[in-house]
């Protein structure tokens, strides 16, 4: 099965998530707008993810894969389940104690990760009860992790890749009833939404868990031990908690820095949420598909299929990452406009979030080429070389977060965010290439600059689209404004299309050939 075609089957159930996702934010943004409950929310939910994309996603699947994948390779399928084994116990203690130790000091992890709210007591609270509530979720999570690791090197991508869209299923039930029975106090909606953030992990973990029951690949259960195998991944591991999840790292930051802001975390919460859902669909598809892939052609020895693989996911990324670059950049209030504003969620909070989703969207590319170089260092089990140039990226986004948000407020740490990133992702790109471990030709380069032509084309097109749909975007029937960026939508992905084909940057009539003739 091609890169392409595993990309778009991951992209494709990315795309249903986040879809969905807009479905839950809208249904929040109609609950909560931007309020104490939405702030709690925001801080409770994004605890168990950001230990979830530090640990589980972050350091654990950039060392569990490629030394999963060469157990696979050198001592066969029944290797594999010990290996799977050790792991698995190993995982699962740490997380129960780190849970564990969670709930007890919860109340000071929720003073480190939101300061700002200590000044308001009720809001302090609530947050604390919700993050308890919702803290477990990262045990199913990493665990989800865990068992798609498995999935995904042997080539079974869909299972892992449609299981988040079980929590936007489940979320958007929560609020629609929440919606519908009128429920307005606020430890009431707390843990009403807390409860449901668990409720979507159980549902996510049995997905995948499933799918490996499918597969036939049982693991064996055995108690918690240090063995070579866990000292190994340990030893990769602890680079990749820096290194997989600067992202999170850097929104960490400015959760801190804007809990000083009353509802500044709320309205860069729907910020990042819109910018992650090009990010989503392209870059964490490239990312799952593209490690187990350059992990195994290494071991094989297949020099120039690594090299094909490299250039075709950054051919293949870029093409989708810079117009939707463009469009986030030249229409944001638009975007946010039609989709958040209504009950609670006002022309304030759409202004404060289109400035913070202008200032991510000049961050996207970088965000989504992270995860095109990171698995060239992770295949080869270099997790140290990426963790050195996240710290640096970290600081950058610190240093500009204080500079920048007396003077831009929210909108100073998103632009910082975006800053530190493209620092991070140029250090990696440049070493990459350096060591002669990535080898770009001048087609590729040729094409990419066409690609950033068409860009730049689609984005005047839409600017006077967007000029002359202003009436029905700006108000009235909800459908028409809907209809109207749907058109705004249509007008951006026409132009790019056509731009493209003619100049030659992208053969996307042979990309979606490719794509039937396999499916068919």
């Amino acid at each position: 099965m091609s890169l392409v075609r595993n990309f778009a089957t991951v992209g494709s159930a990315t795309l249903l998530s986040r879809v969905l996702g807009f479905v839950r934010d809208v249904l929040l943004a109609a609950t909560l707008g931007a309020g104490p409950v939405a702030d709690a929310f925001v801080v409770a939910f994004r605890l168990p993810n950001l230990f979830r994309r530090l640990f589980a996603e972050g350091a654990f699947n950039s060392a569990f894969i490629p030394l999963f994948g060469r157990t696979v390779e050198e001592e066969g399928d029944e290797g594999a389940r010990r290996f799977a084994g050790e792991i698995g116990s190993a995982l699962l203690f740490c997380l129960l104690v780190l849970t564990a130790v969670a709930q007890i000091l919860m109340p000071f992890v929720v003073w480190a990760l939101a300061p700002g709210f200590a000044d308001d007591a009720q809001k302090f609270d609530l947050t604390v009860m919700m993050s308890r509530i919702a803290f477990p979720y990262l045990i199913f999570m990493s665990l989800l992790a865990y068992v798609g690791g498995i999935l995904n090197t042997y080539q079974r991508f869909a299972a892992a890749a449609f299981a988040p869209v079980m929590l936007n299923v489940v979320m958007s039930l929560v609020l629609a009833t929440v919606l519908a029975a009128g429920i307005t106090d606020n430890t009431a909606l707390g843990i009403i939404l807390a409860g449901g953030v668990m409720v979507g992990g159980v549902v996510q973990l049995a997905v995948v868990v499933i799918d490996l029951k499918r597969l036939g690949f049982r693991i064996p259960v055995y108690r918690p031990r240090y063995t070579k195998s866990a000292k190994r991944l340990l030893a990769l591991g602890i680079p990749g908690v820096v290194a997989g999840g600067v992202t999170q790292i850097n929104i960490a930051v400015g959760q801190i820095i804007a809990s000083l802001q009353e509802g500044a975390n709320a309205l860069l919460y729907y910020a990042d949420r819109l910018y992650q859902l090009p990010l989503g669909v392209i870059g964490i598809a490239i990312g799952v598909v593209l490690l187990p892939s350059l992990t195994r052609q290494l071991r094989a020895g297949q020099t120039a299929a690594y090299q094909h693989s490299l250039n075709r996911a950054l051919e293949f990324s870029l093409v989708l990452t810079l117009p939707a670059a463009v469009a986030l950049a030249v229409v944001p209030h638009e975007i946010v406009a039609v989709l958040f504003q209504r009950v609670r969620f006002d022309a304030a909070a759409v202004d404060g979030t289109a400035a913070a989703l202008m200032a991510f969207s000049f961050g996207l590319p970088a965000f989504v080429l992270n995860k095109v170089f990171s698995p060239g260092y992770f295949a080869r089990e270099d997790t140290k070389t990426p963790m050195k140039f996240a710290a640096v990226g970290m600081v950058v986004n610190v240093g500009l977060s204080i500079a920048l948000f007396p003077v831009l407020k929210h909108v100073g740490i998103a632009l910082a965010t975006t800053l530190a990133g493209w620092v991070n992702t140029g250090l990696l790109i440049v070493v990459l290439w350096r060591r002669g471990h990535f080898h770009p030709d001048l087609k590729l380069l040729r094409r990419l600059s066409l690609v950033l032509l068409a860009s730049l084309v689609m984005g005047v097109a839409l600017h006077f689209a967007a000029f002359y749909l202003a009436p029905y975007l700006g108000g009235g029937v909800l459908a028409v404004r809907v209809a109207a960026l749907g058109l705004l939508v249509l007008t951006g992905i026409v132009t790019f299309g056509v731009v493209t084909q003619l100049s030659g940057g992208a053969d996307l009539v042979g990309m979606a050939k490719t794509l039937t003739r396999r499916n068919t």
